[in-house]
């Protein structure tokens, strides 16, 4: 059932219509709900994609993905285990970003280990930082 997002021209007021087709929402004549104005401006809004686990494993495993990891670079550790969390679509929790910001902010692995709960930094990733 496609949704769409509309803003009323006249009272700025912004609304999402639902129509039972395609053919329908091309045949029908939307208004506002506020003003019943016709002078409306279509919102094109962010589209998200499932991708499904196998997809997003294979991308996790693949080698590139580490080419440009640095190993002493702290930052780089940081960037990498980012886009390894953005990719396992996981909720790894505010203990794996704070370690996260703090490596991208450049403090060292030993130094975040030093002063975080062991018990914390354990993950779906994996426990502890290196």
């Amino acid at each position: 059932m496609p949704v769409y997002e509309f803003r009323c021209k006249d009272c700025r007021r912004v609304f999402s219509l639902s129509y039972g087709s395609y053919d329908d929402y091309e045949q029908a004549t939307p208004a506002c709900p506020g003003c019943r104005s016709t002078d409306l401006s279509r919102l094109i809004r962010k589209v998200s994609f499932m991708t499904p686990e196998e997809t997003r494993m294979e991308r996790l495993a693949d080698p590139s993905r580490l080419a440009g990891l640095d190993e002493n670079d702290p930052r780089s550790m940081g960037r990498v285990m980012r886009q390894m969390a953005s990719e396992s679509g996981e909720d790894l929790g505010p203990e794996f970003g704070e370690v996260v910001d703090r490596l991208e902010a450049g403090e060292s692995p030993e130094s975040i280990e030093q002063s975080m709960p062991l018990d914390s930094l354990d993950s779906p990733m994996g426990g502890g930082i290196v």
